[in-house]
């Protein structure tokens, strides 16, 4: 079997967890293989699972119409043909008993490779619009899997996103969300907004934030911890990491500004609500998790996806959506205060989003794929 995607995280943990369940059905870690990119994250996170792999060449092809661009796409053309060309050889050899495509650049050559050699194909979208490949090679596929119902795709079934497993467990009671609170530095007892834009960074939503931090500086009964990116880090930590925002004792906001976050199980735990941009995955593991949001779609995403996945989630009232363009700290500031005074509003939220979360995605698309398999 092979499972391709790779690039970002988006791609890679629902192509792990999909190869799990795999093997919790009975078959050889061996016998799945991960296709991903010499260019992706994959690269450095692959070689230490038990799962065998290949890393093709090729990038993504930029959207601009820049001289800069153009060069660029003719290397990322070549680049994929030369990818789908080893991919095509591999599967002539070998011949799969099925290929799974999680979407992005990396999964091309091994979705194009699977429709000329007729192995079944079956696609995972994690968008609530097909991106440019799974929309293409979805047409071709014995069954899409998809994480939104109404997904323009055909044969699709909702499976919904597989995320990493210990988000379903959060110990999201009293007890639970003090000890994740502690984990982050922040205290046990106030209510807590949790904010981020993305690994780099999110330039206006990371303004927005701290320009919520300076309204709320003598609220001594709530605590926000940033995640500002790598990229913005410099630009928005206000002192220390663990002093951010002036400190955190008696009346003042507690505020904590970090560059990145690997606790992600504490990171949603902790709060009462999130700020965040509206990806595939933090879409998926909002549900999972049971955190009420308020969204931020990234503008400009391909197929304006990050507006749709948003829409979705706000249309199941598990979340708020602001536009980048009005995301303020003035609009943040409104919007929560609004959430975080109606306790019976933010546990309908919850609520909601348990409803609609799929702990059990892994194990679905598993079987989705077993059920394709020659």
């Amino acid at each position: 079997m092979v499972i391709a995607g790779g690039g970002t995280g988006g791609h890679i943990v629902p192509s792990l967890q999909i190869a799990r369940a795999l093997v919790d059905r009975g078959h050889r870690a061996e016998s799945i293989e991960l296709y991903g990119s010499r260019r992706g994250q994959e690269a450095k996170t692959w070689p230490t699972l038990e799962f065998p792999f290949t890393l093709l060449p090729g990038r993504g092809v930029r959207r601009s119409m820049r001289p800069s661009a153009w060069w660029a796409n003719v290397g990322a053309v070549a680049g994929l043909v030369w990818a789908c060309g080893r991919a095509l050889v591999s599967f002539v050899r070998r011949r799969p008993r099925v290929v799974v495509i999680v979407g992005g650049y990396a999964s091309f050559p091994a979705g194009v490779a699977a429709v000329l050699t007729r192995v079944p194909l079956v696609c995972m979208t994690t968008d609530s619009v097909p991106g440019a490949v799974n929309g293409l090679l979805g047409r071709f596929a014995a069954a899409n899997a998809v994480a939104f119902a109404g997904t323009d795709l055909p044969r699709a079934q909702v499976t919904g996103t597989p995320v990493w497993p210990q988000l379903a467990t959060l110990p999201r009671d009293a007890e639970g969300r003090a000890a994740s609170r502690a984990e982050l530095g922040l205290p046990p007892d106030r209510q807590t907004v949790a904010c981020a834009g993305g690994s780099l960074g999110a330039r206006q939503l990371n303004r927005a934030v701290a320009d919520l931090a300076a309204a709320w500086a003598a609220r001594g009964d709530r605590a926000l911890y940033q995640v500002t990116g790598r990229r913005d880090y410099e630009a928005f930590a206000p002192g220390s990491a663990t002093e951010g925002g002036g400190g955190g004792n008696g009346d003042r906001l507690r505020y904590r500004v970090v560059p990145f976050e690997d606790k992600m199980r504490d990171f949603y735990n902790a709060a009462d609500v999130c700020v965040v941009r509206a990806g595939a995955m933090t879409v998926a593991e909002l549900l999972v998790s049971g955190v009420p949001a308020i969204l931020v779609p990234l503008p400009g995403a391909p197929r304006d996806h990050q507006t749709r996945n948003a829409e979705a989630l706000v249309a199941m009232g598990a979340a708020v959506i602001i536009p980048d363009h009005e995301c303020t700290g003035r609009r943040l500031a409104l919007e929560l205060d609004a959430l975080l005074a109606d306790p019976d509003r933010l546990h309908a939220m919850c609520a909601a989003a348990r409803e609609n979360g799929h702990p059990d995605a892994a194990a679905r698309v598993a079987e989705l794929v077993d059920t394709h398999a020659r």
